[in-house]
């Protein structure tokens, strides 16, 4: 595929945004390849500057799962545009996004909508600061909660290893006061909690992590992460923001036994508009201002033409009987075709999945945690992404992120995808 214009583009953009892009991964850094320039995008297709269309498994890393461009979606958002663009002050749409919210959600009792699933994550670790009067974190090795500092933080090897910044910027004494731990691994957590548990104000985690590639929950690891929260009087955090309307209707909490004492979402409520929010328990939700001391705010949050967006996507899920056994049945079509590729081809590939979310990880070890997920061949990885790139499949250009599936996926798009990736296997 020629490229000309995406390519001047992006000489174009490095000169005015850092790398050229406004979000990492689209600079395509890890594949060794300069990105494409989208132009427009329609059901599960993508267009760049000059004219190539692509096959999407990235839905702008979630949200599309109607599609792109979906057409009661747009025509919300023209209603909505109608009567202004923001307000500033309440509306009825993110009242009515709200209830929706709470619908599916049982155990978000009041919900704070933001504008993005940063936002969300770090107000709700403010929240369980202030309900429990306690300053630690505990968060997993590979689980990615966005960027604010509290959050980009690696640790070493020791089980009890406070936490030293993984980027500049985090002052250390910031960082120290969070805690990882590995991915599902029970043992550790046990032992965490029962040195520190009186010292920790939330645990937070993907229930089924998106960020190192799509990683699931062990049997009984949400559950104890449950119960030693109970036992020590910890807030339980599950971050949804992927998950959330994209695994069931009730994200990771309508397929696991486990419920949190708060819930982050965003992505598929926003509907592709920018929308976060974070929500729980009365007691400790009403902590926040006006109706308590925490403060948080925003010009944006619940914005009525991003509140309109998302009313529609959940709307629109909630009209199709069978939506997510449809998903989940693209998806499974698509995953045995591609290990069925992969093993004909000869190359060792796990792929891991669940409802429309999946990662083909180079690796023949399972991947249950981060430390397994880097066993991944990085290279041949990159590898098929440009080989299936040239074939007009657009997949996540980093070995370590969730490939999502869309309503608007044609099982001969699939058929497609999957001869295309058999070819992919035989040349790496």
């Amino acid at each position: 595929m020629k490229r000309p214009h995406s390519n001047n583009y992006f000489i174009k953009a490095n000169t005015l945004m850092p790398g050229g892009v406004n979000s990492p991964v689209r600079a395509f850094h890890a594949v060794g390849d300069d990105p494409i320039v989208v132009t427009r995008a329609k059901g599960d297709r993508l267009y760049d500057a000059d004219g190539n269309r692509y096959i999407d498994y990235c839905m702008s890393w979630g949200p599309m799962i109607l599609g792109h461009g979906n057409i009661k979606v747009l025509n919300a958002i023209r209603r909505a545009i109608r009567n202004g663009t923001s307000f500033g002050t309440l509306c009825p749409n993110e009242i009515r996004l709200a209830e929706l919210v709470q619908e599916a959600y049982p155990s978000i009792e009041l919900v704070r909508m933001v504008s993005s699933g940063t936002e969300a994550t770090m107000s709700a670790v403010r929240v369980a600061r202030a309900y429990t009067k306690r300053d630690k974190i505990v968060k997993f090795e590979g689980g990615y909660h966005g960027h604010s500092d509290q959050f980009l933080i690696k640790a070493g090897s020791g089980l009890t290893t406070l936490g030293t910044p993984s980027s500049p910027g985090i002052p250390r004494a910031f960082a120290e006061n969070t805690l990882t731990l590995p991915y599902n691994n029970i043992g550790a957590l046990a032992k965490l909690m029962g040195e520190h548990g009186h010292d920790i104000a939330s645990v937070i985690v993907e229930p089924v992590a998106g960020n190192m590639g799509v990683v699931l929950p062990e049997p009984g690891f949400l559950e104890t992460l449950r119960e030693l929260a109970s036992k020590y009087g910890t807030v339980l955090v599950f971050d949804e923001v992927i998950t959330g309307f994209r695994i069931s209707f009730s994200g990771a909490q309508g397929v696991f036994n486990a419920v949190p004492d708060m819930t982050t979402i965003g992505k598929i409520i926003g509907g592709g508009m920018p929308v976060g929010a974070y929500g729980g328990k009365k007691d400790i939700m009403k902590l926040i201002s006006p109706d308590g001391p925490v403060y948080q705010a925003g010009t944006l949050s619940g914005n009525p033409v991003a509140m309109a967006a998302g009313i529609a996507t959940i709307k629109e899920i909630k009209s199709r009987p069978g939506f997510y056994s449809e998903m989940e049945k693209k998806t499974g079509h698509l995953v045995d075709g591609l290990k069925d590729a992969a093993r004909l081809a000869g190359k060792r590939v796990t792929i891991n999945s669940i409802a429309s979310m999946f990662t083909p990880f180079f690796t023949n070890r399972p991947v249950k945690d981060l430390q397994s997920a880097m066993t991944s061949d990085t290279k041949q990885y990159a590898q098929f992404f440009r080989l299936m790139f040239e074939k007009g499949i657009y997949l996540p250009p980093s070995q370590f992120e969730a490939h999502f599936v869309s309503m608007a996926h044609t099982p001969s798009d699939i058929d497609r995808t999957i001869r295309h990736a058999y070819d992919a296997f035989r040349k790496i």
